[in-house]
């Protein structure tokens, strides 16, 4: 029977994704592990590969296609004998109706992780309105009352489908006390309107820049969050940095084996720091805290298309040169958009380093699930009083958002000043 390739979940958090490239064309011949096409996520271009034989009969969805769903039929591969020419795309479940009860095809990727619909339980009433936390999302940030838009998933559920035709049809009144305030996130019809319609360009966000805004939103609105601020001596440290890279074994051309750079000694500070408090070193659920073993520090890294943080994991056990090397490599990748999920999920803390920009202290958002987030500041050198004398130092500014349900004031005054520690006699870090 045909097999059904279908849109992959290629990360828990994945609802849509651009089919980029076809890798293969109608009628070529398939193997297993054959890559069939590249899928753009929203950090990431990933590949999708074949598990069966058979012929590609049919591409239902065409390189360019943008907001593809989780789970959509993207191509249809013909099994030994099949007549190619026979096998058609499968028909599109219309908006509003019922998906059908067949048996379905096999698939090519597994499925997206789901959350079953709300159910009206006994003795609820029916003023409460059932939605899809991704209509309601949407809702919000089209100012639209959910109460007028009518349902069409199961059991009356509010769906995406219900929203944006709501916010295409204009028939839907804004949300109450979004229209007296001015709402978190107004949307794309009403800030258009504060503009001359020639004074702009718009260009349409892709699936990178609408994470970025989704979970920075949600981290500020879900976590408590509370920021720490000290001051960094890093003259031994860049005393010590010159000392590693001049050491550092060269190849035949002459080119060195690593250069580590003054982030890299801050990624194994902090890991260091970490384990070294392991009250900060946690995350936390609605049930439990998670206590690490080891320091998995993410690190942000700025591509044109916005962030993204790959993750240095067990950054704690690992030497410098062997950090310096991983991050080039990160670095690379990130750009080329070959970064894979496991790059970049997860972490406990992360560091954000601005100080190559001349910014000088600045406070950043977690992001979840890390607990905290390390602000860097540049270099710079300033007049300082040491030991009661005026003296001229290399100085760097540094702040941590700590996540207040995770650690109190104290554990995270001590996770920094760990941190300060470990910076400022730098030669620990070797041991």
């Amino acid at each position: 029977m045909p097999i059904n390739v279908l849109m992959p979940a290629l990360s828990p958090t994945m609802e849509k994704g651009n089919l980029a490239k076809w890798l293969k064309k109608e009628g070529d011949k398939i193997r297993s592990g054959d890559v069939l096409a590249e899928i753009e996520t929203d950090k990431a271009t990933m590949e999708v590969e074949a598990v069966d034989e058979g012929v590609l009969a049919k591409i239902v969805v065409p390189e360019g296609t943008a907001d593809v769903p989780v789970n959509d039929v993207i191509a249809v591969i013909a099994g030994d004998g099949e007549d190619t020419k026979a096998i058609t795309a499968p028909a599109k479940t219309p908006a509003g109706a019922a998906a059908p009860a067949a048996q379905p095809a096999k698939p090519l990727a597994a499925p997206a992780l789901s959350t079953a619909p709300a159910m009206r339980g006994h003795g609820e009433t029916s003023s409460r309105l059932f939605a899809s936390p991704l209509a309601r999302r949407i809702a919000e940030q089209g100012a639209l009352d959910l109460a007028q838009i009518a349902g069409s998933g199961p059991h009356g559920r509010i769906i995406e489908r219900d929203v944006k035709a709501a916010l295409a049809g204009g028939s839907v009144a804004p949300s109450p006390g979004l229209v007296a305030g001015l709402p978190a996130s107004l949307s794309n019809a009403v800030i258009k309107g504060y503009f001359a319609p020639d004074s702009y360009d718009e260009i349409p966000h892709d699936n990178m820049r609408r994470t970025i805004a989704r979970r920075l939103s949600e981290a500020n609105q879900v976590i408590p969050q509370f920021f720490l601020t000290l001051d960094c001596e890093i003259d031994e440290l860049l005393r010590l940095r010159e000392q590693i890279n001049k050491s550092a074994p060269k190849g035949k051309d002459g080119t060195p084996a690593y250069k580590v750079s003054v982030n890299d000694m801050v990624i194994k500070a902090l890991a260091l720091a970490l384990v070294s408090v392991p009250g900060a070193n946690v995350t936390f659920t609605e049930n439990t805290m998670l206590h690490h073993h080891h320091a998995d520090v993410a690190v942000a890294v700025a591509i044109p298309e916005g962030l993204i943080t790959p993750i240095v994991k067990a950054a704690d056990t690992m030497s410098l040169s062997a950090i310096s090397n991983m991050m080039k490599d990160f670095s690379a990748r990130a750009k080329a958009r070959k970064l894979k999920p496991e790059d970049y999920q997860g972490g406990t803390s992360a560091i954000s380093n601005l100080g190559m920009y001349g910014i000088k202290d600045f406070c950043a958002v977690i992001n979840p699930p890390q607990s905290s987030i390390l602000a860097i500041g540049m270099g710079e050198e300033r007049v300082i009083v040491k030991k009661g004398q005026i003296v001229i130092a290399n100085m760097m500014s540094v702040t941590i958002t700590c996540d207040h349900r995770a650690m109190d004031g104290a554990k995270g005054a001590e996770l920094i000043a760990a941190f300060k520690r470990y910076i400022e006699n730098p030669v620990a870090m070797l041991v």
